[in-house]
């Protein structure tokens, strides 16, 4: 089975508000309808975040619109979803968490090759209001050089 279109949704206000400091792709435990709304590309992670639940991981707040054709085997749109990764990577991200007050924070979401749903997400460290106010000007330069050339 060949999917011709490809989807990658991203979270942009993750790299505005985070300093991203290690990434890792996920899967992700979905239902029927949801993997349907995913590849219309009706997903919004923008507000979303990653927690633990006992030894498991949840991407929370993430919406994924109700398929149009559901009848009432619809999704609730905002229900926590788990994030499918190996023993060994959960420790590391739980020991990590931990040790120095950072939080994981979903960047992008895609359809693979093989059609499954992969989410891709990243260890952030949040960043201060000046800190922000850097990043808007590198961008504001950067536009700024690209119009001259």
């Amino acid at each position: 089975m060949k999917i011709e279109k490809t989807i990658n949704i991203k979270n942009k206000k993750a790299s505005y508000e985070y300093f991203l400091l290690e990434e890792m792709t996920a899967g992700i435990q979905l239902v029927g309808t949801e993997i349907k709304s995913i590849r219309k590309g009706d997903v919004n992670i923008a507000d979303s975040f990653c927690s633990f639940t006992g030894n498991e991981l949840f991407l929370v707040n993430a919406h994924i619109k109700e398929y149009k054709f559901g009848n009432q085997f619809n999704h609730e749109p905002r229900r926590p979803r788990k994030l499918l990764l190996r023993k060994q990577e959960l420790k590391k991200i739980r020991r990590k968490i931990t040790e120095k007050g950072l939080t994981i924070v979903p960047t992008s979401m895609f359809i693979n090759k093989e059609g499954f749903c992969k989410v891709n997400i990243s260890i952030a460290k949040g960043k201060k209001m000046y800190d922000r106010r850097e990043s808007i000007k590198e961008k504001d330069i950067k536009r700024d050089l690209k119009r001259i050339l």
